[in-house]
């Protein structure tokens, strides 16, 4: 059973980026930290879905507006086999890490 960090990536500009995917035959209960490094705010997208490119009922949140040098926090999230972990920026300079256990 892993734990701990499970994830993370320095998100590109404006691309969906598959932070994490949920190992075959378990159960992953975790949580998804953005970090905007920069000064200026950036917009930030977060979904857990069934591929790289999620729909649009998969969206935890849409183009949200993270502060200059601020973090988001989703806490609690649960995740089954082979969903994909995906995070976006609107730029440059945001962090993701997701963080938990698999069961």
């Amino acid at each position: 059973m892993a734990s701990g960090r499970l994830g993370a990536n320095d998100l590109a500009a404006t691309t969906n980026t598959t932070v994490y995917t949920v190992p075959a035959g378990k159960l992953a209960t975790f949580n998804v930290s953005l970090t905007n490094r920069n000064a200026a705010a950036v917009t930030v997208r977060l979904a857990i879905a069934a591929a790289a490119s999620p729909t649009n009922s998969e969206w935890l949140f849409y183009d949200y507006v993270l502060a200059g040098n601020n973090t988001v926090e989703r806490t609690g999230l649960v995740a089954d086999a082979t969903k994909l972990v995906v995070a976006y920026a609107s730029g440059t300079g945001v962090s993701v890490v997701a963080y938990g256990l698999e069961d």
